[in-house]
């Protein structure tokens, strides 16, 4: 597992990103992916034979939640107690940026936002929906700044292609940038990010946070994985994951949004290997401009392929409506695996330690792993599988319900290539 993460080249950041190596894992490298690649052919061959009508209803779906849930969830006083906290949290980052040490051992600023925030988002999107809709602080600021003008409607193709830029900004800012954990880099970014988003909302009101902001789309779109959600109705209700999924609209930008998130791991695993780091050290660009290039190439990269094998779907079964976006939704599964698989254990180890910080203890320990090296390489790998395998069940769904049966598996040939080769590339990346 690569030592660190967050470092950048800087190494300012003491955040340890994962523990285990190739010689850790329970089984050889070639097993783990012989049995990631029969996981996913024998799910494809499976879901070929016995699944021929489209199951999922999206936001049709669920069972809604008892009365008394739905009045607390849509409760004033609640919602405006979230919007404190975010407020209050937002408050104590800055308060510590400013006055701080400029010691990410000393100062729970960069854990904060490194982990407790970018990393804790994940479970909190997953368990109780998008949470960052309600503790959005730039929402807050931008309800008590006073209006001078009629907001403007958004742009059409607008979609989410802000929200694709600021997280390829913030990714820049984590893993490529000189000196990402230090109070200037931090401080440069949350100003420019809030800035921008609470000017932008001035003009085109608070759509805009739905649709643009880059943390807000992050925790919407891990959110469609969660067992919470809302209908169509407007009712909170309980239902299967995979059917908030097939209710991710195909909106501009979301392709690009879901590329930044795979991208950005895939660099994060590439970034501290041998050969890269000899790339690095030796690059006559200098190691920010050649990490800055290595991520954009990774993003790019995964963006190809699947710009690449849409076309080849649509070649196979015919025209869409959306050819890119109809399918990107069986990227959401495949994101969350690799974002588990790269950052489970940098929350459990160093989200304890940043607590520890802000509650006033100085040079706190990182808390043991749960599991030992074989187990955590053994966790990361199956949420690699996972995701991908869900992946495939998406696809297969929304190609019996796109294409006439005798084209709807012939189509999903270049997806299931795409998976196999994601999958392959992830855990390739695991065990380097």
């Amino acid at each position: 597992m690569p030592p660190a993460h967050g470092a950048g080249q800087g190494h300012d950041l003491p955040l340890a990103h994962g523990v285990g190596s190739a010689h850790d894992l329970p089984v050889p490298p070639f097993y783990a992916f012989a049995g990631a690649f029969a996981a996913l052919f024998v799910s494809f061959l499976a879901l070929g034979l016995l699944w021929s009508v489209s199951r999922f209803r999206g936001d049709r779906s669920g069972r809604a939640l008892p009365a008394p849930v739905q009045r607390a969830a849509d409760a004033r006083p609640v919602r405006a107690a979230l919007r404190g906290l975010g407020a209050a949290a937002c408050l104590f980052v800055v308060l510590h940026l400013l006055l701080g040490p400029d010691d990410p051992a000393r100062n729970p600023a960069a854990g904060a936002v490194h982990v407790l925030f970018w990393v804790g988002l994940v479970p909190a999107s997953l368990l109780l929906g998008p949470v960052w809709r309600l503790l959005n602080p730039l929402r807050t600021l931008h309800a008590l700044l006073p209006r001078r003008r009629a907001v403007r409607p958004l742009p059409p193709r607008l979609g989410m292609w802000p929200a694709a830029t600021g997280l390829l900004a913030f990714t820049w800012l984590e893993l490529a940038s000189p000196h990402p954990a230090s109070r200037a880099s931090l401080l440069a970014f949350l100003a420019v990010h809030a800035v921008v988003h609470l000017a932008c909302a001035a003009r085109y009101g608070e759509r805009w946070f739905t649709h643009a902001d880059p943390f807000e789309a992050y925790s919407t779109l891990l959110a469609r994985l969660s067992p919470f959600g809302r209908r169509a109705d407007g009712l909170l209700v309980l239902r299967h994951p995979l059917h908030g999924l097939d209710s991710t609209p195909p909106a501009p930008g979301l392709v690009a949004t879901v590329c930044v998130l795979l991208g950005s791991t895939t660099y994060d695993g590439i970034r501290d290997t041998p050969a890269w780091i000899t790339t690095l050290q030796t690059s006559p660009l200098g190691r920010t401009a050649t990490a800055t290039l290595g991520l954009c190439a990774a993003v790019a990269l995964v963006a190809t392929l699947y710009c690449l094998c849409a076309g080849a779907v649509r070649l196979l079964s015919g025209p869409l409506a959306h050819p890119l976006g109809a399918f990107a939704h069986s990227l959401l599964p495949i994101a969350l695996g690799y974002l588990v698989a790269h950052y489970a254990t940098l929350l459990v180890t160093e989200g304890p330690r940043t607590v520890s910080m802000a509650l006033g203890y100085d040079h706190p320990p990182p808390a043991a792993p749960p599991l030992g090296p074989g187990g955590i390489a053994a966790l990361q790998i199956g949420a690699v599988v996972t995701g991908h395998v869900l992946g495939v069940v998406a696809a297969h769904d929304r190609a019996v319900r796109l294409f006439p049966p005798h084209r709807a598996v012939m189509g999903q040939l270049p997806l299931l290539a795409l998976m196999i080769a994601y999958t392959l590339g992830g855990i390739g990346l695991l065990v380097a």
